[in-house]
Parts: structure tokens; sequence; C-alpha cells
């Protein structure tokens, strides 16, 4: 199978039906009745974790049609091998900076990916580009690079553009709130 990587521009716990096409376009990439679910929360706040794991598992519930879906929530400790057992591995939002600290300690993260189908939205989305813009991060940052583009999250008409020069070789995706884009390698 193919690495699918779905990158959604934010507010993906909302529940509306641009968010349900999300959700199901993750799980009808898996050929399977029954999907492991690996859901990455590493750049929310600790105090939502549990609220995070709730509306985030019933988004998968809500869309999961006739498959059966069994969710896992991952721990820095257990990360290598919780991903190893999954098949969808799903990156919430929060803080880029976080997330990107706390990934930087996993070697080969791209390969470790391969095979899945790996979905992020806001923060799990900046992650995976080359750059990415971030509000919380001051602007323009560098992530890790697994897929070659620039991405901007919650963009909105009007937005002011980055000030900061976007090299021609990245293709770059203005993801507004509710809407994604899926990339296969």
């Amino acid at each position: 199978m193919k690495t699918a990587y779905l990158l959604h521009g934010g507010s993906a716990q909302h529940i509306n039906s641009q968010n349900d096409l999300f959700f199901r376009e993750i799980l009808e990439k898996i050929k399977l009745d029954k999907i492991r679910v690996l859901l990455v929360h590493f750049a929310g706040s600790p105090e939502r974790a549990e609220l995070n794991k709730q509306i985030d598992s019933a988004q998968f519930e809500r869309n999961k049609k006739d498959k059966k879906v069994i969710i896992q929530v991952a721990t820095k400790e257990k990360f290598i091998e919780q991903m190893s057992e999954a098949d969808v591995i799903y990156f919430g939002g929060g803080t880029t900076i976080k997330l990107l600290e706390e990934l930087k300690v996993f070697p080969n993260l791209k390969q470790s990916f391969e095979g899945k189908v790996i979905a992020g939205e806001s923060a799990g989305a900046n992650f995976l580009a080359t750059l990415c813009y971030s509000k919380s991060g001051g602007g323009i940052i560098k992530c890790l690079g697994v897929l070659p583009i620039f991405v901007y999250p919650h963009f909105e008409k009007g937005s002011p553009l980055p000030s900061e020069k976007i090299p021609d070789n990245l293709q770059k995706l203005f993801l507004p709130n509710y809407e994604y884009k899926v990339f296969e390698s």
C-alpha cells in the first residue's frame, strides 16, 4: 500500500459535513474491516488530553460506516511501537513548535509512516511540511520535511501572506479550516 497523507487546515474537531468527508476518507484509505487508529496529541496541552481523545475518537466513530475502529492514544514512551501497529496515525492540532520539539527525538519518522495513512490537522499537518506558517511560531518555520510543501493552515481570504520567500521548489498549500488535501507516495 502507498503511504497516504491527509493534511487538514484546522478545526477538525467541529462536527460538519466537510470534516465528515475528511474522517471518512482517512478510513476509506484502509481496505480492512478493522482499523487501528493511533491518536497523537503531542501538540496539544496536557489539560485537554482527555477531551481531545474523546472528540477525535467520536469523529472517527461517527464516520466509520461498517468498519470497526480501534483507538489508541500515543505515548512518548511507546510511540515507535504504537506507530508500527497502527493503520492510521492521526496528529491532532495544537502548537507546531511543541509538536516539532516532541517529534525530533524520533529518528526516521518518514520510514515509520510507510504504508500507512497519516492524517493531521493544523499543527499536525504543519510538521509534515518542509516549511509552514505558524502564527504561534512567529511566521514561517522549518518543519520535518516529510513532504516537499509549504503549508499555511487556518488560511482565510485576505490573510496576510508571509513576507519571507518560499522556495519555488515547494508546492504552496493554503488550507482554510475544514478543508484538506491528500498526498500519496
